[in-house]
């Protein structure tokens, strides 16, 4: 019996302390105190409320996810003229980029296609060739690269 009442008491007394309501005190010199008990020759200015416990769990319910083409309220409507004057203009937008693209390779392969037939004195060894062709050779694969990725999309846009 004696086990029971104390096993009942004991986890009481633990929660008290964490029952109590906190206060704002200010002492004699202008100090601030926030405590849970009383503080002697200090004045309470106000208290707090005590948290809310939180709410209890309730039974779980499976989420019912929708499928990904299931359309959904959230999402806002665009009018189908709207959306084909964005693809046109998405369109047209790649369009001169790839022109921009192509420019761009054309003057990278005749600035590489000149430095090839360049001979400087000291590039007899053909290391030294490539070496000095490399930084030209970067620039013409970025940009068949860029013409590359360009074509993809203009092949996937409507």
């Amino acid at each position: 019996m004696r086990s029971l009442l104390m096993s009942l008491v004991v986890p009481l007394l633990a929660a008290a302390p964490a029952l109590a309501e906190t206060c704002k005190y200010v002492d004699n010199e202008g100090g601030i105190i926030y405590s849970n008990i009383p503080i002697k020759r200090a004045r309470k200015v106000t208290c707090f409320q005590p948290p809310a416990p939180p709410p209890e769990p309730s039974i779980a319910r499976p989420v019912v996810q929708q499928p990904s083409n299931a359309k959904t309220t959230e999402r806002p409507r665009v009018e189908p003229d709207a959306q084909r004057r964005r693809d046109q203009d998405r369109r047209t937008i790649l369009e001169d980029e790839l022109a921009r693209e192509q420019r761009a390779l054309d003057d990278a392969r005749k600035a590489l296609a000149q430095q090839e037939t360049q001979r400087i004195g000291d590039e007899r060894n053909y290391s030294r060739l490539q070496e000095r062709l490399k930084p030209f050779q970067e620039t013409v694969a970025t940009h068949e690269k860029n013409i590359a990725s360009i074509k993809q999309e203009l092949a996937t846009s409507k």
